[in-house]
């Protein structure tokens, strides 16, 4: 079953955490945005990681948490091997660039930084995010095997 079959199945018969996200791209694509609801409170906000997505990894064998800075990108870049989580947390406006595969004209999706997203990286895609904003960006990135630089292979897409 496929992770958007999961996920709609979960938010039809109301779990919790099935039901506080939402697919925005079809099965086909190599990469599926899932917004992240907000379950904070006077302390701050708080975010949990879906089942689902932690399904679509497989096992986590890496948990990379980073910054990216106004102007700065990160990635431009797909993995061999490695299906990833990235979860951007709320902060600053932000875009994805990503694309489908060799040959595939790169994409671009922007947002403006008031919610968290998780975005689920099928391997082939390359991907970068951009800081388009004037404060740091957090993000957090879950993979399913351990760091490999030979994974990593450079494709611009932004």
């Amino acid at each position: 079953m496929a992770i958007e079959d999961i996920i709609l199945k979960g938010a039809a018969t109301g779990k919790a955490a099935s039901a506080s996200i939402a697919m925005t791209q079809t099965s086909e694509s190599k990469i599926r945005f899932v917004d992240l609801q907000d379950e904070g409170d006077v302390r701050g906000f708080s975010f949990s990681t879906p089942p689902e997505a932690l399904a679509y990894v497989g096992r986590t064998a890496d948990v990379h948490l980073a910054s990216i800075n106004p102007g700065a990108i990160r990635g431009n870049h797909y993995h061999v091997k490695t299906r990833m989580a990235i979860v951007i947390l709320p902060g600053s406006n932000w875009s994805f660039h990503w694309d489908e595969g060799e040959g595939t004209h790169p994409q671009r999706r922007m947002f403006d930084g008031t919610r968290a997203l998780l975005i689920l990286v099928a391997t082939g895609a390359s991907h970068a995010v951009r800081n388009d904003g004037s404060a740091p960006l957090p993000m957090l990135a879950i993979s399913s095997d351990p760091y490999d630089p030979a994974d990593r292979v450079a494709r611009k897409v932004v």
